[in-house]
């Protein structure tokens, strides 16, 4: 009897103890993001923090901020963080996402060769940074992904006049990569290229690439945190989800975006308590 009831409760400790594995196996979410908080090397900072603090692993799936979003509509992400509000609020219309939060804001600068073929060094005004690469036909990346910094990049076309589709020569390169690529690939074939800032500042192969054009407002570029509804899509661990966004838009949250630098330089800037934002 006392065999059979040790057999009974190391049975139930087994089933016990593989249940405990299994939930902690499972407290991990994806978020669908943009190559720039990766290429940043923001989520490698901030991740870490973040799961000491709470016990839960985040897999990010780094994409262009359309195809971010498209993999949070199939229902393949728990948390979308991306940086195109217009697109965000489409989705959010669409009832794929539950409310969007603004996290942080850093800027888009034009980089290109320091030989600066097209003479845009030191201009005010980023449109007519891109009229004078389009007068001079000097080669110019796109990342053509539908990126949040390929939608930029395209305001600022139409912004300067340009209908880009129409225009565009042998100059105009669209690639359909991210930020690292794009950035490389201009290094490599003496080009202009958009980029956000912190994956300029994190990227280690400048080479004779430098910043040309900042400062301009319509440089702009914020981002925002949504979790994927989970009306729509049940497989959404929305308690975690929850908990990650809640982190993020945190005094303690926001305080680790603040806190990430290279060279003492800040990539991010929080601003959670923006209305506006």
């Amino acid at each position: 009897m006392k065999t059979r009831r040790t057999v009974v409760a190391f049975a139930a400790a087994v089933l016990l103890a593989g249940v405990s594995m299994a939930s902690a196996q499972d407290k991990s979410i994806v978020v669908a993001s943009t190559t720039s908080t990766q290429d940043s090397g923001l989520f490698e900072y901030l991740l870490p923090i973040f799961k000491q603090k709470t016990g839960i692993t985040v897999k990010v799936v780094a994409q262009g901020t359309g195809q971010a979003l498209d993999t949070a509509r199939r229902g393949d992400a728990d948390v979308v963080f991306v940086h195109a509000k217009a697109q965000e609020e489409k989705f959010l219309a669409e009832g794929h996402g539950v409310k969007r939060y603004p996290v942080m804001y850093n800027d888009f600068v034009v980089i290109g060769p320091k030989s600066d073929p097209a003479g845009i060094k030191g201009m005010k005004s980023v449109t007519d940074a891109f009229k004078a690469i389009k007068a001079k036909q000097a080669s110019f990346i796109s990342r053509g992904d539908r990126s949040g910094t390929h939608s930029a990049e395209l305001r600022l076309w139409k912004a300067a006049g340009i209908d880009i589709e129409k225009d565009k020569g042998p100059w105009y390169k669209p690639i359909g990569q991210g930020m690292g690529a794009a950035l490389n690939t201009a290094g490599a074939s003496n080009a202009y290229v958009l980029s956000d800032r912190g994956t300029w500042i994190h990227f280690k192969n400048k080479g004779d690439l430098t910043i040309l054009v900042e400062g301009d407002k319509r440089l702009f570029n914020q981002y925002g945190v949504m979790l994927v509804n989970p009306a729509k899509h049940p497989t959404v661990k929305k308690e975690l989800g929850q908990t990650f966004i809640d982190w993020l838009v945190s005094q303690e949250g926001q305080k680790a975006i603040a806190g990430y630098k290279i060279n003492g330089l800040q990539l991010f800037f929080p601003n959670a308590n923006d209305p506006s934002a």
